[in-house]
């Protein structure tokens, strides 16, 4: 079973700089807002994209069922806050 903080740990080490902020706690559904300078000039889709590749298998496997995710570069982020 995987938990919040392992998933917060594979996103900020796969993506050097990033912040992950991960909710959930029943061990298969999560949400998560990911703020990284490296999404700057890029769509959603390959945001989302960079976020799952730092998750590897684990969501085709089912270690982890569910992730909905938001994402935002730190320029964004700071004007939501």
């Amino acid at each position: 079973m995987i938990n919040k903080d392992d998933i917060k740990k594979l996103i900020e080490e796969g993506l050097p700089g990033a912040e992950a902020i991960i909710k959930g706690d029943d061990g298969s559904h999560f949400e998560g807002i990911v703020v990284c300078q490296d999404f700057e000039g890029t769509s959603m889709l390959v945001q989302h994209r960079m976020v799952f590749d730092t998750l590897g298998d684990r969501m085709q496997t089912g270690i982890i069922h569910a992730l909905s995710l938001r994402t935002y570069t730190p320029e964004i982020w700071s004007k939501q806050q």
